[in-house]
């Protein structure tokens, strides 16, 4: 993210609430007027995940005047080997928030993430917004914040991906709206539950990706729609994640448990095993166990547009296909590493989905670790080279070409980059942030866009995506059923098994 937008972002959604935390310690109830929030209009928020990139999103929603923080949670209370990849944004940004000029980050562009850190932040936030001294409340377990927690309305989960399911699964039963950073869940059949218990209740629910972008799509399939480009037969979208390493053996040193690092927390519903920093922070990602991989991480941003005005879910056929990526064994050979423990440095994987209300049979081609599309005569006649990040709709008459990751500045290939460049949503249109969103939802007693009925289609795509990758080879898949008909093993994948107290049931 970029500082400069998030701090826009945060005049607009703060409102009066950041004019008040500029410069004056008045409490709010004095202030009054526009903008001003009464106690009982306000809603309880916990906050869960406090790692880099949950510390970079709390002030969206502290500012927000209709909230009320009460408590944060975090199994690493002082964690301290956090990395912010935007070395100067996150400390700047906090130090304005909190108006303390000496808050630090840490040394070597590291930050201190946890407990300390985030109800340290939220309470400087709202003793200088209101004057007076404020005790959010601090926790290691979320099972024990929601038994003590009696008033919360609604929770943020910002967490390691293993950890969303059975935390929205603990908010739904209580009737807590929840927002939740993705995937759904890094397992199929248990983001399936999460997704059917959401459907069954009235709790307000949101994906945050959900949000970014999107804007250009509309002109995308208006020429789709209008045959533009003939009848869309592929979609192709690249990444050059991740940004984590690939892996090739499962930890056997045992280094020494950081202080405050609660690790039988932080591994909640998966098997028991030794700590190691190799799992932690953001590598978790590259872990089937921990993670969703590179699609999970990055496709939710750039492929919820693509699934939504595509209309696609129940792919019928997900087939992966590698890199080549090396290490180096004890006696100098290389060898490729293969594994069902760790996601591939560079990977691609085509999904087949079936013909849907007036739309053809498509293939949906996803490609990371710098992978891109290869072979397309058009290009190279027209001497272009595939942007790192990109995205193309592939017609039987023309395709459509965008110049960035998020199908932003897209332009038919026949007609050239000049013709068709201005296609951009309207100059200064407002768009609503998803978490003000979603705490509208939460105070209306309502569903919002981006809940979970659209989460679930890019739910079941992501992990399909990691299934197909562990087994290495083409995957037949029933999607009613939620089965792979071709592969027994790999219906092993959908699902996790659950250590005692950790379930969907019992949480």
């Amino acid at each position: 993210m970029k500082t400069s937008k998030n701090i826009n972002r945060r005049k607009f959604i703060g409102g009066v609430a950041t004019v008040a935390a500029g410069l004056t310690v008045v409490p709010r109830h004095v202030l009054g007027g526009s903008g001003f929030v009464a106690p009982s209009d306000k809603i309880n928020v916990a906050y869960i995940g406090l790692g880099t990139q949950g510390l970079r999103q709390l002030p969206d929603i502290i500012q927000l005047p209709e909230v009320q923080v009460t408590a944060v949670c975090d199994p690493q209370r002082k964690a301290i080997n956090y990395y912010d990849w935007s070395p100067t944004g996150l400390r700047d940004e906090m130090r304005e928030l909190i108006g303390k000029p000496n808050w630090n980050t840490g040394g070597n562009n590291t930050i201190p993430g946890g407990l300390d850190n985030g109800k340290e932040i939220v309470d400087l936030y709202y003793e200088k917004v209101t004057g007076k001294k404020y005790n959010c409340k601090a926790y290691t377990d979320f099972r024990e914040l929601f038994e003590k927690e009696k008033d919360l309305q609604a929770v943020q989960v910002m967490t390691p991906d293993h950890l969303h399911g059975i935390i929205c699964a603990a908010a739904i039963k209580r009737n807590i709206g929840v927002s939740v950073h993705k995937p759904l869940s890094n397992r199929l059949i248990e983001g399936r539950k999460v997704y059917e218990m959401a459907m069954k209740s009235n709790v307000t629910t949101h994906l945050q990706p959900w949000d970014s972008n999107g804007e250009e799509m509309p002109k995308i399939m208006e020429w789709i729609n209008s045959g533009a480009i003939g009848t869309l037969k592929e979609v192709h979208n690249w990444s050059f994640r991740p940004v984590w390493p690939q892996y090739a053996k499962i930890p056997t040193d045992k280094p020494k448990l950081p202080d405050g690092f609660e690790w039988d927390l932080w591994l909640g519903p998966e098997a028991e095993r030794a700590y190691h920093p190799h799992y932690t922070n953001m590598v978790f990602r590259g872990w089937y166990d921990f993670g969703g991989g590179s699609m999970a991480d990055m496709g939710h941003y750039s492929l919820w547009t693509v699934f939504e005005a595509l209309k696609l879910g129940k792919p019928t056929i997900i087939e992966p296909n590698f890199s080549s990526v090396c290490d180096i064994n004890d006696k100098g050979a290389a060898f490729k590493i293969r594994n069902d423990f760790s996601f591939p440095f560079a990977s691609t994987v085509r999904f087949k989905y079936p013909a849907v209300e007036g739309r053809p049979a498509i293939d949906l081609v996803w490609y990371d670790g710098g992978m891109r599309p290869q072979g397309l005569k058009e290009f190279y006649e027209q001497g272009i080279e595939f942007p790192s990040e990109g995205m193309m709709f592939v017609g039987d008459k023309d395709i459509i070409l965008t110049r960035g990751f998020h199908a932003e500045n897209p332009y038919l290939l026949s007609k050239g980059v000049k013709e068709t460049e201005e296609v951009s949503a309207a100059a200064g249109a407002v768009k609503i942030p998803g978490i003000k969103r979603f705490v509208d939802g939460v105070k209306a007693g309502k569903q919002i866009d981006g809940g979970f009925r659209q989460a679930w289609p890019i739910t079941e795509a992501v992990n399909l995506y990691a299934a197909a990758l562990r087994s290495g080879k083409m995957l037949k898949y029933d999607a009613d059923a939620m089965k792979i008909t071709n592969d027994q093993k790999a219906n092993e994948y959908l699902n996790r098994s659950y250590r005692k107290g950790w379930s969907l049931e019992e949480v």
